[in-house]
Formats: C-alpha cells, sequence, structure tokens
C-alpha cells in the first residue's frame, strides 16, 4: 500500500495537484435515452434471468461490478424497471460516502420508515438490531416477490454492509422470491481498496458480472444517434477517443457538443481544452471519476498528464531518437511517477496498466500510455492552478535529470515549466542547472536539422540571470537562428542587443557579422557594411579580427554595387600599400574580384588562390578564405576540388551563427551541381518549388531551378515558377541578376526572342555596373547573340559573339571558350563558321559540360547540312541526341531530332533504355550501389540528399528494366 500523498516537487511551498472536491454529476444514465448497448445487455438478460427465477421463489445475489461511469447504474435502474413491469415489488438504495456514519442508513433507505430506527447505541447491539429490519424484509417478500436493487454498495455504511451480507446468506437457505441485486465499484486505484462486498461470502452464493468499457463500434453508434446529420470521420473519432470507452464522460462530452438535437448541426471537432466547453459537463464528470479514485491516484493521474504535455508537439527527428533512446518505457515511468508522488511504484504500473485497458489510456507508438485525447488530459488538470503545474513539470524535470533521461526531454519540461509570457512565470524561475541542459539540447535539435526546437529551447535560455559575456554569446546564437530559421523580425533586434553589451573581442565580431549578415539579407548592405566598419574602430590591438572584419564588409558588399565599388577600392589601395592588412581571405576576395572583371586567367586565378590556401589563415576569416576558393575553382571548372572546398567550408561554420559566408558556400555547391547537370538534386529540394511564399525574391538557387525546368521539357511548370515571383522590389544582386538569366533562357525557348533579348541585356547591364564582365558566370551575351540572330540583326549578334569570345579567352576554360565559339560560329555563318563550330565541338569535349556540347553539336550539325554535308551533319546531330538521352536534356534532344527532320533523315533512336540511357548522375549512383554502398553513404560520398539517391535508383531501375538492387551488378557489368 502506498503511502500518503504528497505534492510533486520536494519542495513543500508548491502544493498539491489534487484540485479541491467537486460534486457528483447527475447520472446521465438513470433514465436511458437509448436502447440497452452491447456492453448492457448481458447484464441486464442476467438480471431478468435471476428476477424470473426469485419469483418462482428461489432467492439469489447478484452483483454488478464496474469501473466508475461503466453505467452501473443504468444496468440496475433498467433492471428495476423490468423487474417492476413483472409485478415485483422493487426496493432501491443509493449508498453515499456521506452516509457511512450512521448505522443502517442504507437498509432503512431499502425498508422505509421502520418504527424505533434507529435505536440508541446503548439499547441493542448490532445484531439485535438486524434481526427486526430482516423480518420486515422477509414480510416483504412474502407479500410479493423483492426486487432489491442497493446501487454503490462501496460505500454503505459498515453496518449495512453486514445486513446485506447476512441476508444474501438467508436468501440462499431460504425459498423466498427475492432477488438481491448490488453495484460495486471495481477499479483499481493506487491507495488498495477495502475488501469487496461478497469477500465474506461463498463464490456459490453469488453471481457476479463485470461491466466492460464500451467498444469503440459501440461509442461510434452513440455518437451517430446524437449528431445523424454530421459527415465528420474526425468528430465521431474524436468523440470516441475522448468518451475513452466511458459511457458517462462519453455522455457528458455529447451534452457539452450540443448533442441529441439540441443545437442545429453538428460541431467541426471536439475541442482540445475544457475552457471550450459549455456547460461543462465533461470537465464535471472527469472531476468525479477523480474523486471517485481517491487523492493518491488524483495526484498519479494529473502527474501523467504533466507528463503527457511535454510529450506534445515533438517534431519528426526527435520522435525517431527518443523511439530509440527508450526515455521512459513504462517500468521506468511507472518509478518516476512514484517517486513525484510518494505512491507505490507497483501500484502505479498496475494503475496505468489498468486504465490502459478500460480505454483512459492509450499507448503511443513508443509504448508509452497517453490520455486518449487531448481533452480528457485537460480535464484531468482542470482545476489545478498553472503556477502548480509549471512547478510540477519543474519537479519533472529534475527528476528526469536525475534518472539519465535524453537532454531534449528534460528541456522540453523546462519550457513547460515557464509562462506563455515572461511576466507570468512564478517567482520560482528555473533550477540552477537549467541553463546547461537548454543550451545542450539546443545543440542538439541542431545538429539534426531543428532550427525551430532550438530556438526554444534558447529563449528560454535567454531569461536565465547571466553576466554580459554570456548573453551576448547566446543572443547571437539566439538572432541567428530567429533570423534564418524562423525569417523573424526578432532576430535583428537581438543581434543590435549583442553587438552593444560588453564581451570578449572575438564574441563581439562574431556578432558584428551576424548582424551585417541579417541587414544585408534585407537588401541593406549599407546599413552591414557600416555596422562591421564601427566595430572596426572598437578593435585596435587585433589585427586578426580587422582583418575579418575587411574581409566580411567586402563580402557584404556584394549585395549593393555602389557600396562594392567603395569597399573594393579600399582593398585593392590596402593591397598596394600593405597586404599583411588584408590576409589571406582579403586577398583571395581580391583574386575572385579580377576573375569576375575580366582581368584573370583560370590557370593564373587557381595559382594564386591555391596559394594562398597554403598559407596560414586566421580561424575567423578562413571560411571567406575556403569559399572564395570554392568560387573560383568552379568557375575553372576544377569540380572535385570546389566540391572540397565548399564541404571545408561548411563545416568550418557554425550551424547556429549568421556568416556572411554561408550563402555564398551554399550558392557554390548549387553551382557545382549545375556544372555537373545533377538536374534532379536541383529539381528535389521541395523548399524551391511551388507555391512561393509572399515576398519572397528570387535568387541563385530559383535560376538553376528554372533553367532545370526548361532543360528538361517541363515548359509548363517553369513557366508558372517564373510567374510566381513579384519582381517589382527585386534586389539588386548578383542572384536576381542569375534569375533574369534564366528567364531569358525560359522565354527564349518559348520562341519569345524579343522577351528573353531584354532579360539578356537586362542582366548585362546589371552585371556590368557591378563590374562583372566575365562569362563565367552569366554569358549572357552568348544567349543575347541568339536571340539577336532570331531576331534577323545579325551585326548585333556578331559583335555580341566576339565581345563573349574576348572575354571567354581571357578566362581561358574549354566550357567558357566552347560555348562563345558556338554562338559567333553561328553569327558569323560560311565556311569560316563551320570551322568555328568545329572547333567549338573540340574544345567542349574536353570540358564537363554535356549540354553544351551537345547544343553545340546541334548547331554544327545545322552549319554542316547548311553546308551540303549531310553525312557529316547526321553523325553530328545523332550523337547530339544521345548524350542529350544521357544528359536528360530534353530541350537538346528536341532540337537534335528536329534539325535531323529538317535534314531529311529518319528520326534518332535514343537510348531510352539500356546502360547507354543513364545520365552521368545515375552511372555513378548505379555504379555505388552495385558495389555494395547504401543510399546514405552514396549520398554522404557525394555530398547529395538521400532522396536525390532514391531518385536517381528509381529512374536507372526503369532504364535498365530491373527491380532489385542485386541485379545492378549483372546488367552493369554485361552491358559494359
Amino acid at each position: 500500500m502506498s503511502g500518503p500523498s504528497r505534492d510533486l516537487r520536494d519542495e513543500p511551498l508548491t502544493g498539491s495537484l489534487t484540485a479541491p472536491p467537486t460534486a457528483p454529476p447527475t447520472d446521465p444514465f438513470a433514465t436511458p435515452r437509448h436502447e440497452p448497448r452491447a456492453e448492457h445487455r448481458e447484464a441486464i438478460a442476467l438480471l431478468a434471468a435471476e428476477a424470473e427465477r426469485a419469483r418462482g421463489g428461489a432467492g439469489r445475489l447478484v452483483l454488478l461490478r464496474g469501473a466508475t461511469g461503466t453505467g452501473r447504474t443504468t444496468v440496475l435502474e433498467a433492471a428495476a424497471e423490468d423487474a417492476a413491469a413483472h409485478g415485483m415489488r422493487v426496493l432501491r438504495a443509493r449508498c453515499s460516502a456521506e452516509d457511512t456514519a450512521v448505522p443502517f442508513t442504507t437498509v432503512l433507505q431499502l425498508l422505509g420508515p421502520v418504527p424505533g430506527y434507529p435505536p440508541t447505541p446503548e439499547e441493542l447491539d448490532e445484531r439485535a438490531q438486524s434481526e427486526p429490519l430482516w423480518r420486515i424484509l422477509r414480510a416483504y417478500a412474502t407479500d410479493s416477490p423483492l426486487f432489491v436493487a442497493v446501487d454503490d454498495v462501496h460505500l454503505a455504511d459498515a453496518a449495512s454492509r453486514r445486513w446485506l451480507v447476512e441476508s444474501a446468506r438467508h436468501v440462499s437457505r431460504l425459498p423466498l422470491p427475492l432477488l438481491l441485486a448490488v453495484t460495486e465499484r471495481s477499479q483499481y486505484d493506487i491507495e488498495p481498496p477495502a475488501a469487496g462486498f461478497t469477500r465474506t461470502l461463498s463464490p456459490a452464493l453469488v453471481h457476479a458480472h463485470t461491466l466492460a468499457p464500451l467498444t469503440a463500434e459501440s461509442a461510434t453508434e452513440l455518437v451517430r444517434a446524437e449528431f445523424p446529420d454530421t459527415d465528420s470521420p474526425q468528430l465521431i473519432t474524436n468523440c470516441v477517443r475522448a468518451g475513452a470507452g466511458n459511457p458517462l464522460l462519453l455522455r457528458a462530452l455529447l451534452d457539452d457538443l450540443g448533442g441529441d438535437g439540441r443545437h442545429p448541426g453538428a460541431p467541426e471537432n471536439v475541442p482540445e481544452t475544457s475552457a471550450a466547453l459549455y456547460p461543462g459537463a465533461y470537465p464535471q464528470a472527469v472531476a468525479w471519476w477523480l474523486d471517485s479514485a481517491g487523492p493518491v491516484t488524483t495526484e498519479v493521474a494529473r502527474t501523467l498528464a504533466v507528463l503527457d504535455e511535454g510529450w506534445d508537439g515533438l517534431t519528426p527527428g526527435m520522435e525517431r531518437r527518443l523511439s530509440t533512446d527508450a526515455e521512459c518505457p513504462v517500468g521506468d515511468l511507472s518509478a518516476l511517477i512514484g517517486e513525484l508522488t510518494n505512491a507505490d511504484p507497483a501500484r502505479v504500473s498496475g494503475w496505468l496498466t489498468a486504465m490502459t485497458g478500460l480505454g483512459l489510456l492509450l499507448l503511443d507508438p513508443f509504448g508509452r500510455p497517453r490520455y486518449a485525447h487531448g481533452l480528457l488530459r485537460d480535464a484531468v488538470l482542470t482545476g489545478v492552478p498553472a503556477a502548480r503545474r509549471r512547478a510540477a513539470h519543474r519537479a519533472v524535470a529534475e527528476a528526469l535529470l536525475r534518472r539519465g533521461a535524453p537532454t531534449e526531454e528534460v528541456a522540453r519540461k523546462l519550457l513547460a515549466a515557464e509562462g506563455a509570457d515572461p511576466a507570468d512565470t512564478d517567482e520560482l524561475g528555473l533550477p540552477s542547472w537549467a541553463f546547461a541542459i537548454l543550451r545542450e539540447a539546443a545543440g542538439v535539435a541542431l545538429r539534426e536539422g531543428r532550427a525551430g526546437d532550438a530556438v526554444a529551447y534558447l529563449r528560454s535560455a535567454l531569461r536565465e540571470p547571466m553576466d554580459e559575456e554570456r548573453r551576448q554569446r547566446l543572443l547571437t546564437e539566439l538572432g541567428s537562428l530567429e533570423f534564418t530559421a524562423q525569417g523573424s523580425a526578432a532576430g535583428i533586434p537581438r543581434l543590435s542587443e549583442a553587438l552593444r553589451l560588453a564581451g570578449q573581442p572575438q564574441d563581439r565580431v562574431r556578432a558584428a557579422m551576424a548582424l551585417g549578415t541579417a541587414l544585408a539579407g534585407r537588401g541593406k548592405a549599407r546599413a552591414a557594411v557600416q555596422v562591421l566598419r564601427e566595430v572596426n574602430s572598437q578593435l585596435s590591438g587585433h589585427p586578426d579580427l580587422l582583418r575579418t572584419l575587411q574581409t566580411a564588409s567586402a563580402l557584404l558588399s556584394e549585395e549593393d554595387q555602389v557600396v562594392k565599388r567603395e569597399v573594393y577600392r579600399l582593398a585593392t589601395d590596402t593591397a598596394e600599400r600593405s597586404p599583411e592588412l588584408l590576409g589571406t581571405a582579403g586577398q583571395s576576395l581580391l583574386v575572385r574580384y579580377a576573375a569576375t572583371a575580366g582581368l584573370s586567367t583560370a590557370e593564373d586565378a587557381m595559382r594564386r588562390i591555391r596559394t594562398l590556401l597554403a598559407e596560414p589563415a586566421d580561424p575567423l576569416s578562413e571560411p571567406f578564405l575556403v569559399g572564395t576558393a570554392a568560387a573560383i575553382a568552379q568557375w575553372a571548372d576544377e569540380l572535385d576540388e570546389a566540391q572540397r572546398l565548399v564541404e571545408r567550408g561548411l563545416t568550418g561554420l557554425r550551424p547556429d551563427l549568421l556568416h556572411p559566408m554561408r550563402r555564398a558556400l551554399l550558392n557554390t555547391r548549387d553551382d557545382i551541381t549545375a556544372a555537373r547537370e545533377d538536374r534532379t538534386s536541383l529539381l528535389s529540394n521541395a523548399e524551391i518549388r511551388l507555391p512561393i511564399p509572399p515576398g519572397d525574391t528570387p535568387g541563385n538557387r530559383h535560376a538553376h531551378v528554372l533553367i532545370s525546368l526548361v532543360e528538361t521539357g517541363q515548359l509548363a511548370e517553369a513557366q508558372r515558377f517564373s510567374d510566381s515571383f513579384d519582381l517589382q522590389d527585386a534586389p539588386d544582386n548578383w542572384e536576381f541578376n542569375r534569375f533574369l538569366y534564366a528567364r531569358g533562357v525560359l522565354r527564349a525557348t518559348c520562341d519569345d526572342p524579343a522577351g528573353a533579348l531584354h532579360d539578356f541585356l537586362e542582366c548585362g547591364r546589371r552585371q556590368s555596373a557591378r563590374e562583372v564582365h566575365t562569362p563565367v558566370v552569366t554569358p549572357w551575351r552568348t544567349a543575347a547573340a541568339w536571340c539577336q540572330l532570331m531576331l534577323g540583326s545579325p551585326q548585333e549578334a556578331l559583335a555580341l559573339a566576339e565581345e563573349e569570345l574576348r572575354l571567354a579567352r581571357l578566362w581561358n576554360t574549354p566550357r567558357t571558350v566552347g560555348r562563345a565559339l558556338s554562338a559567333l560560329a553561328a553569327a558569323t555563318g560560311g565556311r569560316r563558321g563551320l570551322e568555328l563550330a568545329e572547333e567549338a565541338v573540340r574544345l567542349l569535349r574536353t570540358s564537363p559540360a554535356g549540354t553544351e556540347l551537345g547544343r553545340a553539336l546541334v548547331r554544327q550539325g545545322r552549319a554542316l547540312t547548311a553546308a551540303g554535308e549531310r553525312a557529316r551533319a547526321r553523325d553530328s546531330l545523332r550523337e547530339a541526341a544521345e548524350l542529350a538521352e544521357r544528359t536528360g536534356s530534353v530541350r537538346v534532344r528536341t532540337q537534335a531530332e528536329e534539325a535531323l527532320r529538317e535534314g531529311g533523315a529518319r528520326r534518332t533512336t535514343s537510348a531510352h533504355t539500356g546502360s547507354h540511357a543513364l545520365t552521368g548522375s545515375e552511372r555513378r549512383i548505379a555504379e555505388l550501389a552495385a558495389n555494395g554502398r547504401t543510399n546514405v553513404e552514396i549520398a554522404d560520398l557525394l555530398h547529395v540528399a538521400r532522396r536525390t539517391v532514391e531518385t536517381h535508383l528509381t529512374s536507372t531501375y526503369r532504364k535498365l528494366g530491373i527491380r532489385k538492387r542485386g541485379e545492378l551488378a549483372e546488367v552493369l557489368g554485361r552491358e559494359t
């Protein structure tokens, strides 16, 4: 047996979770509204059969057991009415805990006024008092068959209980037409109940029946009877769950929801809180159910409700982890609740099992017993003050911590221990260890990609008292996450506050860079650079930090062409006078500037970048160096090296801090994916597909998606995607220029050369204003030249193509030069144009640009056809079609097939199946899978999402005509 109930905390000032007792609600089943349900029919049939035996002169005792609210009274009343209808005299008594002090109270309810009762205790002993009462009962039975109905016999006074037991013995011995029907509560409580009514009777004298809880089918019938017009399965399901297999609770809920036609129409759904119910029959019924269970059981029930609250809102990542951590198996849960309530853990375990059997609790996918519906849990907690509930959450958190629960489970309890408003939090606050737990939980959430959870933990940690240094670091992390993960305007004020605090110089620099990144992200590049300059002036004696801020200023200035010119002019002057003041990161940005301005070759840029990478770098500025090097390597078609640098750069950045280089690194990673023509990966990013959030401006990734949609022939979706952006307030930055270029590609493909030319020229104007002239970033001149040719302006096309080739030869990579040569060939025409086209194809064969090679082959084929060399033309066009099939470029394949038809050739037979139909990405993934690599391992090796791997393999299976992964090795080997 458990000890006395106590509060959930060790500290007594929190009070008990037990609310004041509530008066029992009127029994809603006293007059049944419906035909007996399946769960009651057997009991009613039993009582009817025993009543018939009693009318024949054979007395009997029938005991109906059942948990609170299962309908014991309903069944007893129905049986009594049936007995009366068959000529039996019905004697009724309903026992109450308030009457236990007066002997024979229940018996006198049954028999009515008895002269001389109750006698004084001194007059007679109990046995002497019992005899005349028994004679009266026997006289009643002699006069007419009797149905004696005693409801809730467990609440009868002791004398009446003993009299009833003795009467049962008399009935079994004497041929009396009397049926004694008794109901008794048989619910598992934490405090073991007293011995049952029939404890001293032989089982042969008692016909006992236990009422079962409502089945889901019966509960559904009840709900449908109340709301016959509803067509909402969700309403019915939630009513059944909130009713929890308990007729009393279900009837009270239906009354609150306006059942039985009292209100027109059915409600939309079941609310989650008792406050939303009127007149409140349901919470009153739950309170009665708790009161009947006793104070210790009530405390356990409410403690479980507190724990259950903490299991709400778990993100998928946390749910997966808790499923392996086994945070609270039932045995541990019983011990935890026992510790919090001073209850016997064994009894707690039994109670959890019993309540699950009754339907009030349901096991979730991780085996945790939880309340069947949020409304039931809320009703269990109704009447418990908010401050005491928060104290309970604190106590649970502390107990979980002592028991070694996962950090996040403890942290979630700490969140629940706070008021929704900081001013609403009671004077207890959080324990001293809470700060470390919340910070650690935020780190776990962030590593698992759950930034929203991390924000919640850090906001809670921010309420704790701390010194300025710690507060500065926390504000920087929280502001960064709020801005990045939630787009919250709260991020910038937090970062501004962090910058005002007195902390370590490194922390001030981190705060300044985070604030600058946020401001630049809102289109306020000048303000961002000004923030860094102000901090710069406060860092004398820290040359490494000064260099970091200067580099960050240069990178953030990319968002505004005026600011960019100012910043790079200063950086160039510094490099000429004292290059050591720039550091390696600053010098790398100047290399990048020269590359984009058309002042450097790819070979020279890579040589200089590799030299800088070999030199020591300041820890805070290293991401700038690595990220800049990655961009230059990608432009130089050193894609593997660029990929390694991107991953190195992202690894070196803290995920909880805004950094100017993060977006640049992510953009470079997308550029690499596009350069490898892995369009499946680009199109698998759900966050960049329709619908576009209001106010979202197009960026680099959107440009790649748009071009990928065009290349794969999804022109209608590409048009919808392009039209979904409002470009009126688009920022003046290179990412928007890239999107203009992509929209021009779409318009050109959709036979709108004039619209496409406008986009290409506007892109070029904006890029030139930013001193970006190289075609490696956006080859707008080549694209514009093709539009001019389509519009019948060959001289304008020739001028654009010649300038493009001049700049391409400065950078001097096969991709850029070959692309420019192909455009110039078309603008030049004739024998010279054919020579240029052949040179373009020859160069592009040495580049990773499969689609560019396919386009060049198409153009070469058309030139050969025009020159009368149809055989060579067909070879080029068929090669282009096959190459387009492998790279997944529907656009190029269509162009090749059209050119073949125009030249009089039969339509090419594209390799739609077989290993030759695989794209480069599909082949790489298929070969790794054939070698036994898992999808996760392949994703890690190729730095792509696991979903991308799955998509590629699905396409590969279709092309190879196989169904199993195990068939890959054989098919690939055979076709090789």
